[in-house]
């Protein structure tokens, strides 16, 4: 039972699906190692939207569908952190000018062109792949990228001296926890032929690269850090299928 009022915890956070109302809301921050697995429930729904919209409609409209659903299931978070730390790094030159402009809710140039950019790419990736392969593209891709907030919460600490919302869910996994987290994350690999196993590495080195700069540009990592290390992952894990693909 512990568990499961962890996951939907992590439901209620990380989502906009149903969840119960009386849930105790101070063990939050534990429940954020079950974010491979809310991958597994936002990529399978996307993945079943494609699979049905692809019934009826050309692969662009199902892809254009199945990234729309992506989005509402979550309520653009990730996307937002994304956003904002493309305006934060983009335009801030000191730590405190970065995290200001990431706390402000108003979008900027960086964050709007980053957005679109990142949103076209992983468009045109997901449009080139047959149409057999995405559903589990997007299942793998939503659950191993989410590893990745993971591995910046368990390295480095929260760089925000004052707590914010996001600071809520703030937590350093230990190594049981990330264990069950990374085979939770793996999993879904096990759907995609066996070529495509080496493409968690990218993703990985992606994160390790990600952390890194983050420390030296803030001393750590934001709410809005870990929805940025999520959807960059995303993206260069299906760049990575998408290259190999060629030899499959």
């Amino acid at each position: 039972m512990p568990h499961l009022k962890s996951f939907l915890l992590a439901l209620s956070f990380y989502t906009r699906l149903p969840h119960p109302q009386t849930l105790d809301y101070t063990q939050l921050p534990q429940a954020a190692v079950f974010l491979p697995l809310i991958g597994w429930l936002v990529g399978g729904i996307c993945a079943f939207v494609f699979y049905l919209a692809h019934l009826i409609w050309p692969q662009t409209t199902a892809v254009i569908l199945a990234l729309i659903t992506g989005i509402l299931l979550t309520g653009a978070l990730h996307e937002d952190g994304f956003a904002d730390v493309c305006d934060g790094f983009g335009g801030g030159m000191d730590k405190q000018r970065i995290l200001e402009i990431m706390k402000d809710s108003h979008i900027g140039v960086y964050g709007f062109i980053g957005l679109l950019l990142m949103l076209l790419l992983k468009f045109s990736i997901l449009i080139a792949m047959p149409a057999a392969a995405v559903p589990w593209l997007l299942l793998s891709g939503h659950s191993i990228s989410r590893l990745s907030p993971l591995l910046l919460m368990q390295r480095y600490s929260y760089a925000r001296e004052h707590h914010s919302k996001a600071s809520g869910a703030v937590y350093q996994p230990n190594f049981r926890e990330m264990a069950f987290a990374t085979l939770i994350a793996l999993l879904p690999l096990a759907l995609l032929p066996v070529l495509c196993a080496p493409t968690i590495i990218p993703a990985l080195l992606t994160t390790v690269i990600l952390g890194h700069y983050f420390y030296r540009r803030i001393g750590g990592y934001t709410g809005d850090c870990l929805g940025a290390s999520q959807q960059i992952s995303e993206t260069v894990f299906y760049l990575s299928v998408s290259a190999l693909w060629k030899f499959i």
